[in-house]
């Protein structure tokens, strides 16, 4: 058995999903990749794959030893690369994990220039407002937004995200609107909650930092939420600006306590600890991180 071409195999299966579909895909036959699959488990003396559920899922053996797998048909195929060209190949699949918001915004609209930059590399972008486990889900780097709980993992700051204070013009017309932080605790105050100190907003104010607790009947994990909400009225959030540019140049928001502009918050490019960063993170890190430099909404800090 070439272990090789078994790794590549038990790859596509992890990636695909489907034994069948693998066997579509490279022209053998379903039992054929169920052998294969089967030899590498006695090979290795553990299972791959839980058998007893209907969907395909893997063992939490299976899950580090798909990463592993990545790792080594990469560095193979980078090694293959560089000994024909002289240099790393910008090539293969990454895989990107973000939040929502930030994903679909600021990251997706910005995939075509990477991709036509570098035509060999194929992205898969997952959003999910909650921090995935890099590892178990086979992430290559991660863009997060705020300060990093896990000091472990690789990180690279890439930009600053620029917030300021909203709410549209009916909220202010029936409750009014806060001329200084403190009168913010007598607002409805709607927060995203996926950041560490989520409750306290600091606003910087002739070179001096304010901390001020803030209230509201609803949080919620997902900054589209909290826009949807401040457009119907329901309160003011602390939110970054590229999450109401338009809104803010159509009029169906305000911008609060302008003299009193909020703390940014780093966006930072993160990788497993155990990884090293492959020649696509590379480039992909240094597009955003120009792309964001040329964006008024985010700074470089």
């Amino acid at each position: 058995m070439d272990i090789l071409e078994s790794m590549a195999i038990f790859v596509r299966v992890v990636e695909r999903g489907s034994f069948s579909a693998v066997a579509r895909e490279i022209g053998l036959s379903q039992p054929t990749i169920s052998k294969q699959i089967s030899s590498l488990e006695k090979r290795l003396g553990g299972r791959l794959f839980a058998r007893s559920t209907r969907q395909l899922s893997m063992t939490d053996e299976g899950q580090r030893y798909y990463q592993q797998c990545r790792e080594i048909l990469g560095a193979v195929e980078n090694a293959e690369h560089t000994f024909q060209s002289g240099q790393e190949r910008i090539a293969g699949s990454l895989r990107v994990a973000s939040s929502g918001s930030f994903g679909r915004i600021q990251i997706a609209s910005r995939l075509r220039g990477f991709l036509e930059l570098y035509p060999e590399v194929s992205v898969d972008l997952q959003l999910n407002d909650e921090n995935v486990d890099l590892v178990s889900s086979g992430v290559d780097v991660a863009i997060r937004i705020g300060e990093l709980k896990d000091s472990s993992l690789i990180a690279r700051q890439i930009g600053l995200t620029r917030r300021r204070v909203f709410a549209a013009p009916t909220y202010l017309e029936r409750f009014g609107s806060p001329s200084k932080p403190k009168d913010l605790a007598n607002h409805n105050c709607l927060v995203f909650n996926q950041l560490e100190h989520f409750a306290s907003w600091r606003f910087e104010h002739k070179g001096k930092w304010e901390s001020v607790q803030v209230s509201g009947n609803v949080r919620s994990n997902n900054s589209e939420a909290v826009r949807q909400m401040v457009l119907d009225g329901l309160g003011i959030s602390l939110s970054p600006l590229w999450l109401f540019r338009q809104d803010l140049l159509e009029g169906r928001v305000m911008v609060l306590l302008e003299s009193h502009p909020p703390a940014p918050l780093p966006i930072h490019a993160v990788s497993p600890p155990d990884r090293k960063q492959s020649a696509r993170v590379r480039a992909f890190t240094d597009y955003l991180r120009d792309a964001f430099a040329a964006d008024t909404d985010i700074c470089m800090g």
